[in-house]
């Protein structure tokens, strides 16, 4: 287990505080709870994403770690719409560590998969240049539209189930710094950072399957922080990769922290 947390709990923190904007953005009336152990952020909306609990006690032993995941699995078996457990690895103790599978498994918990928390004093970066890319800030319903479109087709969602948790959003549409990048005026990859406890949080990478590693991920990564950073002044950067953009945000300077496991119900 790793000795120094800070970061660990920064991911964990900067998950739940993010999560609560998008999903009371999503819906006013949206299941969001601090209980002990337990961050519910819940929007109960097509878009898997924003139905969302993590577990947030530092440092849980295996038998504490036993009792979370019920809890979890519960909340998440009384929701209308399949969402996921966010589990942050570098929050348990090594014996939570050994017994996690297992425990999830009687807990009726299946993997999803894997994801890594990122954070880096990276900030300002330089303005990004992509010889095969414009980039376009999201302000329109139609932007935002292409951006949650991108978002299914990139993992594997309907493409309702994106626009279900995008569609009409002001807080998309006025405060994230959410950009397209277009190849000859069509839509290919997208990003988004958003202010967040004196931080940019990156949110919603996706680029289309058909224009994956062609460094349009990063080059769009980079605009949204760039113009994040100029427009807030923040220094610092957090986010939550998937295996596939690992390898992409070291290159702008992020620093991998903690595993994160994604768990949904069983079938």
């Amino acid at each position: 287990m790793v000795t120094d947390l800070a970061e660990p709990i920064e991911s964990m923190e900067q998950l739940a505080v993010v999560w609560r904007a998008m999903v009371l953005d999503r819906d006013a009336g949206a299941d969001v709870r601090d209980l002990p152990g337990i961050a519910v952020r819940w929007a109960d909306c097509r878009f898997a994403f924003w139905n969302c609990v993590t577990l947030t006690d530092v440092g849980a032993d295996a038998e504490l770690l036993e009792r979370r995941l019920r809890q979890a699995a519960d909340i998440m078996r009384a929701k209308r719409h399949p969402g996921f457990l966010w589990l942050f690895e570098d929050l348990l103790d090594d014996g939570a560590r050994s017994a996690l599978g297992a425990a999830a498994g009687r807990a009726g918990l299946e993997y999803a998969f894997p994801g890594t928390g990122m954070a880096g004093d990276l900030l300002p970066v330089p303005e990004p240049v992509h010889p095969d890319l414009t980039f376009v800030r999201v302000t329109t319903d139609e932007q935002l539209r292409a951006y949650a479109d991108l978002n299914s087709r990139a993992y594997g969602f309907p493409l309702e189930d994106g626009r279900d948790g995008l569609g009409g959003s002001r807080l998309w549409k006025e405060e994230v710094y959410a950009y397209l990048g277009m190849r000859n005026d069509v839509p290919v990859t997208c990003a988004g950072t958003v202010e967040a406890d004196g931080r940019l949080f990156v949110v919603l990478v996706a680029t289309d399957p058909e224009w994956q590693r062609r460094g349009y991920g990063e080059a769009v990564t980079r605009k949204a922080l760039y113009e994040g950073a100029r427009s807030t002044g923040l220094t610092r950067a957090t986010l939550h990769a998937t295996a596939a953009g690992a390898p992409v945000y070291p290159r702008i300077g992020f620093r991998p922290n903690s595993p994160v496991h994604f768990y949904g119900l069983k079938g």
